[in-house]
């Protein structure tokens, strides 16, 4: 065999398996499996022992100092989780087992791929990680805003972010996977698609924060008093609906404002409109894990709503943000491997990795093993071990106890805490199978739920998804992997490869072989955005310009009828400073240069005759009336605001019209008038 050739094959999984020569550890040992974990049988735990798996984790865990290499760019809150249907025959954990109990928790929403520096509204998955502090220690739930993950095995993880990273011999692009080096590696990842089309969908440039979904990912369990259990997945819903931006307004959003996001966020809980989520659970048995044709620790899986229904146990309100940015958002370090006696793990072998990697990688960034007394990451119940010592220690251990079992109590001196078995406990559970590197042949279906999630989607959002793989293979330079993502999607469904060939230029080339049949399940209405758009105002904010001569009567009504239905009014006139109206004064709160109408979910214009007239020449009214339109949002005018939208070409219709209908015209969003403004695949 030449130097650096290899022979492509799959593994037992389906998995992409790439045999050659020269791969070793740090220290030399070759490397004979470079995508499955060591694991105790094809669907059992994964073992401390596996040297490649740590080294692989731990190396990477430490590439970046202090940033976090993932989730770089983040925004945080405190408030508190409480349970409003307890669950105690489920789960002896405390917070889900008392109506009306209160947990404190700390949330933090982040981006992915960019560093710390980066925007808040690229294309790209966002975290969701809460951290209870329960009268039982730290519960840390670290989710996405998207229900499954890219691989099934946390020794990809390395490999994938690599990929989807800065280019390492240019550097660019930032918080992006429109380039090769992604899409090279997502092409030769089947079981990456699902989340792929996930990401390519709207739900990749959400809105807000405050109108995202999140999602534990994983299957755990749920243990009650006697020990009994059942898996669970754990969904956070957001009572003011999911809502969701569109390309071209989240591209522009990023020179309009790179902290939208944060910005939107911060004003709000300031504000005292407080972000609420419901968190619901999916519970299920054995019976039904095996019943299902998919495996349940498979993370690039979902179980759909219409199989197994939510629960709803709790709710989470945002009341309080950080005192200092530094100290609490950049400082919180989230653990997976934190759980609460009644929450256990499953043998799902990307979570597996996680419990690794997530403490690990807090020495590096955070600089020392007891960043666990740092306020934002201590807990609020009693805690004590024999650890000490170590950088930065903060805490003074009086005596000499630092170990046990120890006698100290006979010589009258403190013994220090011991083990309290009836506390947390792992369920007791079979170990099955040999020793070995293998995946799961369950885990080899990579294409059904990909297809469920396409026809799950309204034909407007499937032309989102579509034109979205269009524009990032359109930044691929490498003809043949371009090539290769398509043949994926032919498995997926034969209309959107067709319409991504035919948006590439590119004939249709043979669909990839599958190594397991995709099957046709059925549609998932939950999935959809615009299936689910809740139509109101709340927590919703509307652009309204205004100017010399603008009538202050109909500003007046017009705020107060939008605010009565829970939205918010930001006032904008070519000029700040206060302006002289038919009664009285008015300073706006932004000028209009600076505040295009991507900042808004609707926009209203209130102009005197001579001053719309003097507008209609100016690019940036121009630009605020054409950028609503083209986004699809509603526009509300007076008659002598009509000379604008002429000039603009925008005619009343569908979203478009008096000033006196934009509290309602502004709940939702119009998609029927997207296909005759731009060209969608």
């Amino acid at each position: 065999m030449a130097e650096n050739s290899y022979d492509t094959t799959r593994g037992t999984g389906g998995e992409t398996q790439q045999i050659g020569s020269g791969l070793t550890t740090n220290h030399g040992i070759p490397v004979a499996d470079n995508q499955n974990s060591l694991r105790a049988g094809a669907r059992g735990p994964t073992l401390l022992e596996d040297f490649l798996l740590r080294e692989k984790i731990f190396h990477f865990d430490h590439e970046r100092i202090p940033e976090r290499i993932v989730h770089a760019r983040g925004s945080g809150a405190h408030g508190y989780f409480e349970c409003t249907d307890p669950i105690p025959e489920l789960t002896r954990a405390s917070l889900l087992s008392e109506m009306g109990k209160r947990t404190p928790v700390f949330v933090r929403f982040s981006t992915v791929a960019g560093g710390a520096g980066s925007v808040d509204t690229p294309r790209d998955v966002r975290g969701f990680a809460t951290k209870f502090y329960t009268d039982q220690g730290n519960w840390d739930l670290v989710g996405n805003n998207i229900p499954v993950f890219f691989i099934q095995d946390a020794l990809k993880f390395p490999d994938l972010v690599h990929s989807v990273k800065m280019e390492a011999d240019r550097g660019y692009p930032q918080a992006a996977t429109a380039h090769d080096t992604f899409w090279d590696f997502v092409s030769l990842m089947p079981e990456t698609l699902h989340t792929v089309i996930w990401a390519m969908s709207d739900r990749a440039i959400p809105r807000s924060f405050r109108m995202m979904q999140g999602f534990g990912i994983h299957t755990f369990k749920l243990v009650n008093d006697s020990g009994q259990s059942h898996f669970v997945k754990f969904h956070w819903k957001p009572r003011l609906g999911v809502q969701s931006l569109v390309w071209d307004e989240s591209a522009k959003l990023q020179g309009a404002d790179n902290d939208y996001h944060r910005r939107d966020l911060y004003e709000a809980i300031e504000a005292g409109d407080f972000p609420e989520w419901d968190l619901g659970v999916q519970i299920f048995d054995q019976e039904l894990a095996d019943s299902l044709p998919y495996d349940v620790l498979d993370a690039t899986k979902i179980i759909p709503e219409e199989v197994v229904p939510l629960r709803v146990v709790g709710r989470l309100v945002l009341d309080r943000n950080p005192d200092n940015f530094f100290a609490e958002t950049e400082q919180v370090a989230f653990l997976p491997s934190n759980v609460v006696p009644g929450i256990d793990f499953t043998d799902d072998p990307l979570l597996q990795g996680r419990l690794f990697s997530y403490l690990d990688t807090q020495k590096s960034r955070l600089g020392t093993t007891n960043f666990h007394q740092i306020p934002v990451n201590a807990p609020k119940c009693p805690y004590a071990n024999m650890m000490r010592d170590g950088m930065m220690q903060t805490q003074v251990p009086r005596g000499r106890a630092n170990y046990e079992p120890n006698s100290l109590d006979q010589a009258g001196e403190e013994t220090g805490p011991r083990a309290n078995g009836q506390v947390f406990t792992t369920v007791p559970q079979e170990v099955e199978g040999q020793k070995l590197r293998i995946r799961a042949e369950s885990f080899g279906d990579h294409y059904s739920q990909p297809r469920l999630f396409w026809r799950s989607q309204t034909a407007n959002e499937q032309a989102h998804i579509a034109s979205a793989f269009v524009f990032e293979l359109s930044k691929v330079v490498l003809d043949h992997v371009r090539s290769r993502v398509v043949s994926h999607l032919r498995n997926v469904d034969e209309d959107l490869a067709s319409r991504v060939a035919k948006g590439l230029a590119i004939d249709l080339p043979a669909a990839a072989e599958p190594f397991r049949a995709p099957v046709d399940l059925p549609p998932s209405d939950a999935l959809s955005i615009q299936k689910n758009w809740q139509e109101t105002l709340q927590g919703r904010k509307v652009g309204l310009l205004f100017g010399e001569g603008s009538d202050a009567a109909a500003i007046d009504e017009l705020i107060a009828r939008i605010e009565a239905e829970g939205g918010t009014v930001f006032t904008i006139a070519p000029k700040v400073g206060p302006l002289k109206l038919t009664a009285g004064e008015r300073a706006a709160d932004g000028q209009l240069a600076g505040s295009p109408s991507v900042l808004f979910d609707a926009v209203g214009m209130i102009l005197a005759p001579d001053e719309a007239q003097r507008l209609a020449s100016d690019a940036a009214a121009l630009s605020f009336v054409m950028d609503a339109h083209a986004h699809l949002k509603a526009i509300g005018h007076c008659k002598g605001s009509q000379v604008i939208l002429d000039r603009a070409g925008i005619q009343d219709g569908e979203g478009v019209g008096p000033y006196a209908d934009l509290p309602e015209m502004a709940k939702r969003r119009y998609w029927s008038r997207e296909p005759k403004l731009r060209d969608l695949a």
